[in-house]
């Protein structure tokens, strides 16, 4: 299934910008397979550019690659691939052929292949890019190793970039778009690829896992291992960890006791995990920020499925057996309870950007003590307004939609907010009399609402 180019719409205004200037230097990373490389050809395929995808090998061979690439854009009689001598010469060349845009595919590469390319592009910026029309960018999968070697203060290249592109993976509404499948079918996918183009673009409907997740040579069955192996050192023990969060152990204590990892060390492990964008530390929407009451979730839905399911069922797919699928469909509705409440939490700021609720909110989140849990309150706390709602992946009758709705409104009184306007909402596949909920004076949204959203949007 071919990937389409959809949103993307901030990030190529913003390169824009940069091209309307004299020079510039910009960073762009993010995850793998999330669509940078073709973020990037989007913006230079009507432009003057000199493209290069770094080697995983040597600074000659990589010299040499980025050097054939030049010549075949801006050839010389005088000149041959192995005529330049580092890559300032390469770019005291360039500077010659006026406005372009140069662009560094897998800089991290570079990096490994001799530590000193980033004093001497600390050099090419400062003297060369400067001096000249040149616009550089320099492009990273490694989401450490280009926070660490480009973009941190003890880093050459720290303090000259004009702006950087930390590219997040799509919003379920675009990856929707993307798919161009049914919304309940979209989530479902969703469930197993987040916002990941590449992974998207594997998918024409839901049953396609079996080809892709649950065979040993499908893309997404290894894909895991690779991802933590491209980024972590030790990715036994990150996968633990995330092995651990995936099977329910969400506090810190939980998951110290089920990896065997003292605290002291999981802190940093932890850390890690957070500043790569694999994990999320969430806090009660109304706690402090300081607050211990901290819960740890898979921010990236891939992992979160690999981690659940792939690693789960890995003897079965080995032995090419699908015994399990019925057991996974089960376990799989559950699972997507809690995806679906990131979707929800999305619509809600869909429509809050559209005025399309009775209060504007400014924060919005989780709320739990103790036993009790609201799935996402939404706050504006200088108005003193909140509105709670809960969030449920099934088709709900008037009956259960009404009960839990008044189980709702008594949780409320619990979050502290007396005092506060309160507006109660509910969420779900569908909701039978939701017309009679809501005039009640209830918000209620179901997947028709989804469509209907997306529609008033133009986008189907």
């Amino acid at each position: 299934m071919p990937i389409t180019f959809v949103d993307r719409e901030k990030e190529l205004e913003f390169l824009e910008e940069l091209w309307g200037r004299d020079n510039s230097f910009l960073p762009v990373y993010g995850r793998r397979r999330v669509g940078k490389t073709r973020l990037i050809k989007e913006f230079i395929r009507d432009k003057p550019a000199v493209y290069y995808l770094a080697r995983n090998s040597t600074y000659l061979d990589n010299l040499r690659g980025f050097s054939k690439a030049v010549l075949e854009g801006f050839p010389s009689p005088f000149l041959k691939e192995d005529s330049f001598s580092n890559f300032s010469d390469v770019f005291r060349y360039l500077a010659e052929k006026g406005k372009l845009i140069i662009v560094i595919d897998e800089f991290p590469y570079l990096i490994q292949s001799d530590k000193r390319v980033l004093s001497e592009f600390q050099y090419i910026v400062d003297e060369i890019v400067r001096a000249s029309l040149l616009h550089l960018i320099l492009v990273g999968s490694s989401v450490g190793m280009m926070e660490e070697h480009v973009l941190s203060q003890k880093s050459p290249l720290y303090g000259r970039r004009d702006g950087q592109i930390k590219l997040p993976p799509l919003s379920f509404f675009d990856s929707w778009r993307l798919l161009g499948v049914s919304v309940e079918e979209a989530v479902r996918i969703y469930g197993v690829t987040g916002g990941v183009p590449a992974y998207l673009g594997l998918f024409s409907k839901f049953e396609d896992i079996k080809r892709v997740a649950f065979d040993k040579r499908g893309f997404l069955y290894a894909e895991g291992d690779f991802l933590l192996s491209s980024e972590l050192r030790e990715p036994r023990v990150y996968k633990l960890i995330l092995k651990a969060i995936a099977e329910g152990k969400r506090r810190f204590n939980e998951i110290s006791t089920y990896t065997g990892i003292p605290r002291s060390n999981l802190f940093k492990y932890v850390e890690v995990l957070e500043r790569l964008g694999f994990l999320r530390r969430e806090i009660s929407v109304t706690a402090k920020p300081k607050t211990k009451n901290t819960l740890y979730l898979i921010e990236d839905n891939y992992l979160a499925f690999y981690f659940r399911f792939v690693e789960r069922y890995r003897n079965e797919i080995e032995l090419e057996s699908l015994d399990f699928w019925e057991e996974f469909l089960e376990e799989y509705n559950r699972y997507l309870g809690e995806v679906f409440e990131g979707i929800a939490r999305e619509f809600l700021i869909e429509l809050n950007k559209g005025r399309k609720l009775p209060f504007r909110f400014t924060k919005i989140g989780r709320w739990w003590h103790k036993n009790e849990e609201i799935d996402l309150v939404a706050l504006n706390e200088r108005g003193r307004k909140a509105l709670f709602v809960e969030v449920k992946w099934r088709e709900l009758s008037e009956r259960e939609a009404r009960g839990i709705l008044k189980d709702l409104e008594r949780k409320a009184e619990l979050t502290g907010l007396a005092g506060w306007e309160h507006y109660y909402g509910i969420m779900a596949k569908g909701v039978e009399g939701k017309e009679r909920l809501r005039e009640k004076g209830y918000l209620v949204w179901d997947l028709e609402d989804f469509e209907r959203l997306i529609s008033s949007r133009g986008e189907v």
